[in-house]
């Protein structure tokens, strides 16, 4: 997963991962983390950006569920990304379990 993950990282265009209800005026966004480790049984996910658009973290989190699961192989995760198509996502991960844990400035 955090191999996968590591294809996200970076300025992108993230239409794939972007809710049909998002306002934001572009779907271009800089991911500057997206850490994948484990702690036992649970799977923890850091991420940090200067902004996301509407579901995009939700959307990351259920595309690498799946790799995580054996159902995508990690070469999926650029293949959705290039896609910038929405009917490409694989599954949103549920809200619950997805924490804000903290906004940091300079």
């Amino acid at each position: 997963m955090h191999r996968a993950a590591q294809t996200l990282v970076g300025t992108h265009d993230f239409t794939t991962f972007r809710s049909v209800h998002c306002q934001s005026a572009s779907p271009v966004k800089t991911l500057d983390v997206l850490n994948v480790r484990r702690d036992g049984d649970v799977v923890l996910i850091e991420t940090a950006a200067r902004s996301y658009l509407h579901h995009q973290v939700r959307s990351m989190v259920g595309c690498l569920a799946l790799v995580g699961l054996g159902r995508w192989p990690e070469s999926r995760i650029a293949e959705v990304l290039a896609a910038r198509d929405r009917t490409e996502l694989g599954m949103n991960a549920p809200a619950c379990g997805l924490y804000f844990r903290a906004a940091e400035y300079e």
